[in-house]
C-alpha cells in the first residue's frame, strides 16, 4: 500500500479514492453505496452480499441497510445506466448501504479483500464529508458576502440620488449675464 493513498497495489486492480467516491449516492439524505458496487469491489457477486447479510440481519437496521424503492432504483437506473429487467438487468430493486452498514460489512465477509476495501471506503466517506463540509463553511461566506453587497449597494443608491439632487439644484438656478437697469 502506498502511504499517500494514490493507489493499492495489494489489490488485483489499482483502485483510488475517487473511484471509490463516484460510487457514493446521495438518497434518501444518506450517502450510500450499491450492493452491486460493493460486490464488484469486494470482487464478490451481488447475490453472495445479499446472502452474507441475511444470514446476519441483526446487525444490519435500517439505518445501515435499506432497500431502494421503485421510482429510487429507475432514478438512479438512469443516473448511472444501470441495464433494465428486459435486457440482462436486475431483477430485484437493489440494496443500498450506509457508511454505517459498509463498516458492518467488513465483520460479515471475512476476507483480506473486503478488509482492504473497507478501508479505501471508510476514506472516501470521510473525504466526502470533509468536502461537504468546507462547502458548509464557503456557502457561508458568500451568504455573508452579499449582504454586504446589499449594503453597499443601498449606500450607493442614497449617494447616487443625493448626488442628483444636489445636481438638480445647480442646474435650477441660472447665473444672469449682463446688468439690471433700475426703472426708477
Amino acid at each position: 500500500m502506498k502511504k499517500d493513498n494514490k493507489f493499492e497495489t495489494s489489490l488485483i486492480l489499482p483502485i483510488t479514492p475517487e473511484f471509490v467516491e463516484r460510487r457514493i449516492y446521495l438518497i434518501r439524505g444518506s450517502k450510500v453505496m450499491l450492493d452491486s458496487d460493493l460486490a464488484g469491489l469486494y470482487q464478490i457477486e451481488t447475490r453472495l452480499l445479499i446472502q452474507a447479510v441475511k444470514r446476519n440481519e441483526s446487525r444490519f437496521p435500517s439505518d445501515f441497510l435499506f432497500k431502494l424503492n421503485q421510482n429510487e432504483a429507475i432514478s438512479l437506473r438512469s443516473q448511472i445506466e444501470i441495464s433494465k429487467k428486459g435486457r440482462g438487468g436486475r431483477r430485484y430493486t437493489p440494496y443500498v448501504f450506509t457508511e454505517l452498514g459498509v463498516a458492518m460489512l467488513s465483520s460479515v465477509l471475512n476476507s483480506e479483500r473486503a478488509v482492504q476495501m473497507n478501508i479505501y471506503i471508510m476514506r472516501a466517506f470521510v473525504k466526502l464529508r470533509q468536502i461537504l463540509a468546507n462547502n458548509a463553511d464557503i456557502a457561508q461566506k458568500i451568504k455573508e458576502l452579499e449582504r454586504g453587497q446589499k449594503k453597499h449597494a443601498e449606500h450607493i443608491l442614497i449617494i447616487s440620488s443625493t448626488l442628483k439632487k444636489l445636481m438638480d439644484e445647480g442646474t435650477n438656478q441660472k447665473d444672469v449675464i449682463g446688468f439690471v437697469i433700475d426703472p426708477d
